[in-house]
């Protein structure tokens, strides 16, 4: 998984609370004015007066997908059943044992077959649906049955996807790293203006959004049997950004006491 961190923010600060914001100039009588002095809190207001830093955080992030599930069909017509099901058999075992020879687990290999009569002949057709979680040995296995197997064998295209659970875990990072991203900025202002901050007193997420592969996918998902392999998994591949707005306390530094 990837995450990448977004530069535009938006960051407010307050750092001391008054009493009369709203009086900046003192109006003479001559219609001049003069610099007017912010009257401070008192110091039982200024304890109740929480300061605070006020912070937007975004991040985005990125899964590929975990899963891929190829389907291999084998068939054959005859005139006398026995013989229809004699040659799906026959390559049928050749497969499942070139399966267990690559280490191929049987928990992910599904075996369906199909027995039909067709005019004056039999059909039998049997598929072996694989599910791979690695798309170096799917390539592999899939290169070799083309090799050894006759054009009655069909292996279909690789299809990509994503285990249950796996976007919501992606939503989940996406708030998290926004949420550090916020703090990490929230940091930084304390630091530059010469406070200490304090706890988050308030953190909302603001906005979500996810999409699956980039943004021009749609026109080559047309010809997605022209894809390649790394082009499958990129268009398959979703994202998620997450937007936050958190509220910190700022705290003043302690002074340090000087020793005699």
């Amino acid at each position: 998984m990837s995450s990448q961190q977004a530069s535009q923010s938006r960051v407010f600060l307050e750092l001391v609370p008054w009493a009369d914001r709203g009086r900046e100039n003192t109006l003479l009588s001559g219609g001049e004015t003069l610099p007017g002095l912010r009257r401070p809190l008192s110091s039982a207001q200024s304890q109740t007066t929480t300061r605070e830093v006020h912070v937007s955080g975004t991040a985005e992030v990125s899964a590929s997908p975990d899963r891929a599930q190829v389907a291999v069909r084998v068939s054959s017509t005859k005139e006398a059943a026995a013989e229809a099901k004699k040659s799906v058999c026959r390559r049928l075992d050749y497969i499942t044992q070139s399966l267990q020879q690559q280490g191929v687990q049987s928990e992910n290999v599904t075996v369906t077959k199909d027995f039909k009569r067709v005019e004056n002949a039999y059909h039998m057709e049997a598929e072996v649906c694989i599910t791979f979680t690695e798309f170096g040995k799917m390539q592999n296995i899939c290169n070799f049955l083309v090799e050894k197997l006759d054009s009655s064998v069909v292996i279909s295209q690789p299809q990509f996807y994503h285990t249950p659970g796996s976007v919501e875990n992606l939503r989940r990072q996406a708030c998290l790293v926004a949420v550090e991203n916020a703090w990490r900025k929230a940091q930084e202002v304390c630091n530059f203006v010469g406070q200490t901050l304090g706890k988050p007193l308030l953190i909302k997420e603001e906005e979500t959004k996810e999409w699956e592969g980039q943004g021009d996918d749609h026109q080559s998902s047309r010809l997605s049997s022209s894809l390649t392999v790394q082009q499958k998994i990129k268009s398959a591949t979703i994202h998620a950004a997450s937007k936050v707005f958190i509220t910190f306390e700022v705290k003043g530094r302690e002074k340090k006491k000087k020793t005699i």
